[in-house]
């Protein structure tokens, strides 16, 4: 099997973290944050063309209105702060899902890091923001008029994503929570015991070593 050039990583384990230290949970959010910056310029380095990161699910926002509050105030300071970085290196910005309902100030700061780095190729971030998998394909079906899986794909949120080869999630959870429900249908899966915060360049290798070991059909007999 050749390497895995499309990613994507469900980033859980960031509360626990906190909690296991005895620290606020926006601590967590914060380490965690650092961690996709640390591992999307491993990313670079191993080959990886693309990489999607969830970040904050259409079911996150039953959670306290404290923490909630928190996550958008360090996800806007996070954009501000590390998008000219992240423009020189190369790194272009991509945030799927959905952006009614989210603060217009934030929104506009999506959009200026989308149109920031609109002309690096080195590595694509795919950031999932407010997404879910059903709502994705919900949203789509609403514009959609054709008859084929292609035409469909155009009304999705990337259109241009690849479908991911390789589903990583950490803490130990075994599922894919509403995650790229439609472009994931054949991606290989990778089950992680670290929390996102202890994820490491270590066990990204490991996941992408394990990748190489599998024998992917898409239906076809071996």
């Amino acid at each position: 099997m050749t390497a895995a050039r499309y990613v994507a990583i469900i980033t859980d384990g960031n509360g626990r973290w906190a909690q296991q230290r005895g620290l606020p949970v926006a601590e967590g959010h914060r380490a965690g944050a650092d961690v996709v910056k640390e591992r999307l310029r491993d990313a670079a380095e191993l080959g990886i063309e693309e990489l999607t990161v969830y970040s904050f699910s259409t079911e996150n926002w039953s959670r306290s209105d404290e923490e909630v509050a928190g996550l958008m105030r360090m996800f806007g300071e996070r954009i501000a702060s590390e998008t000219p970085e992240l423009k020189q290196e190369g790194v272009r910005m991509r945030f799927i899902g959905r952006r009614e309902g989210v603060d217009t100030g934030l929104v506009e700061r999506m959009e200026w890091a989308e149109a920031e780095t609109a002309g690096n190729d080195r590595i694509t971030l795919f950031v999932a923001f407010n997404y879910g998998g059903r709502a994705e394909i919900v949203d789509a079906a609403r514009s959609f008029q054709g008859n084929s899986e292609e035409e469909f794909r155009r009304h999705l949120y990337a259109p241009e994503m690849h479908d991911p080869d390789l589903l990583i999630r950490t803490s130990g959870e075994q599922r894919v929570s509403n995650y790229l429900l439609w472009q994931c249908a054949y991606s290989e899966l990778v089950f992680r015991d670290e929390l996102w915060p202890d994820f490491d360049r270590g066990a990204l290798e490991a996941c992408l070593r394990k990748y190489e070991t599998r024998q992917r059909r898409f239906g076809r007999r071996g």
